[in-house]
């Protein structure tokens, strides 16, 4: 446990800006993009037992689901106290000891911690077809439903990987029925789950809301998806390019009582989201500008939900700008270098595992409605950066409108 004055002396010492370590994050599961920036010596630096690093995490005061080998930091992202990366506490730790100081009284209140994180997922090949659980569902096993959002930034995505297209629930003529004989064969054969699916071909700069209960199965490009403190799956598909998952994917976040029940399996879909006959009308997010002047543009890139939201803030070649918002929030910096707040700040060009950076922060509250100024110091290229948020950022534009004007 990181000391109080530590923490306290770090907070007022950068203006209530914190400077986060990388946090990579290992999966047993699929092969690596390789597009995160990091070490091609690297990817294996919790063992090869443990898979290859495939996300790096942003924001985070969560411990992710890995398996039992899983550390007991895995997941949680660090403040940097110096140079010296052993010189560190937990985000989650200065949530703890600065509570709404830090993140705000509506966070504290209503959650008592920091309730979301970013990431970024990188996959050579498209992920299995899987849903996240909603939060009633999830409250059954002693955890949290996940809602989550993408965007694909063009920075991190100089290549597409094998198949840059995402399923999103199943086509308008299947029938429940349909689904559940194939969850039936779960153990004994390719269940081929997404031939009742439809595939949407990712575009770069876009992106989508997900909903919890959607079954979907992710694109090869590198995706930032801000999401819920939440790491629970149900994974629908068994065989993915020729790599076999195990029934304990399909059930690990069901009570132990039901994970032979394919009906309870079954209901933990959303069936009226997963068959939308206008699926991409309602979730999928084209940016929406904020502001575009000399300086700097600034767009929403996930909104449209109760949850979670993010901007993409581009700051113009040797301009710079004070950027208010109105609630605490995490950021990446994807492409340039200059000034945020009182850090240098650059994006990452290849990255050590362990290495401190001088791309990802976090602002608390104060400083957030304060303002931070940027500065750009290249004289070519943009400075880019990705800003998450909670729900208490009021500003966040929260419903669409349908064909008939009423509010998603």
């Amino acid at each position: 446990m990181a000391g109080i004055r530590k923490i306290r002396e770090t907070y007022e010492k950068n203006g209530g800006i914190f400077r986060l370590i990388p946090t990579f994050v290992p999966r047993r599961f699929s092969q690596p993009g390789r597009r995160l920036r990091l070490h091609p010596d690297d990817y294996y630096a919790l063992g090869t037992d443990r898979g290859a690093i495939k996300e790096r995490w942003f924001s985070s005061v969560i411990q992710c689901m890995n398996g039992e080998k899983t550390r007991e930091d895995e997941g949680f992202s660090y403040v940097s106290c110096s140079n010296d990366p052993r010189d560190r506490f937990t985000l989650k730790e200065a949530v703890e000891e600065l509570g709404a100081e830090l993140i705000g009284r509506y966070l504290m209140d209503t959650y008592g911690t920091w309730p979301m994180y970013s990431k970024f997922f990188d996959y050579e090949e498209p992920l299995f077809h899987h849903l996240h659980l909603g939060f009633e569902a999830a409250a059954a096993v002693g955890r949290l439903g996940k809602p989550e959002a993408y965007y694909y930034p063009p920075q991190y995505n100089n290549v597409p990987g094998k198949f840059p297209h995402t399923y999103f629930g199943f086509h308008s003529d299947v029938t429940p029925e349909q689904v559940k004989e194939r969850l039936a064969h779960y153990e004994t054969e390719d269940t081929r789950i997404t031939e009742l699916s439809r595939a949407y071909r990712i575009q770069l700069g876009t992106g989508w809301y997900t909903p919890p209960g959607v079954l979907h199965a992710p694109g090869s490009y590198l995706t930032y998806e801000p999401q819920w403190n939440s790491d629970v799956n149900s994974v629908y598909e068994n065989i993915v390019d020729g790599e076999v998952y195990p029934y304990s994917m399909l059930v690990e976040n069901c009570p132990p009582e039901r994970q032979q029940d394919l009906d309870y399996v079954f209901s933990l879909l959303d069936w009226e989201k997963n068959m939308d006959l206008k699926y991409r009308e309602h979730y999928f997010r084209e940016p929406i500008v904020i502001t575009d002047n000399e300086d700097y543009c600034e767009k929403w890139v996930v909104y449209g939900n109760d949850y979670i939201f993010a901007k993409e803030l581009t700051v113009y070649p040797g301009r710079s700008a004070r950027i208010q918002d109105c609630a605490a929030y995490g950021c990446i910096l994807v492409q340039g270098h200059g000034k945020f707040g009182g850090y240098n700040a650059e994006a990452a060009g290849m990255l050590r595992f362990g290495q401190l950076s001088a791309d990802e922060y976090f602002v608390g509250e104060l400083a957030a409605k304060q303002g931070v100024l940027i500065e750009n110091h290249s004289q070519f290229e943009p400075l880019v950066m990705l800003k998450h948020f909670a729900p208490s950022n009021t500003e966040a534009p929260r419903s669409l409108k349908t064909e008939a004007g009423e509010s998603l």
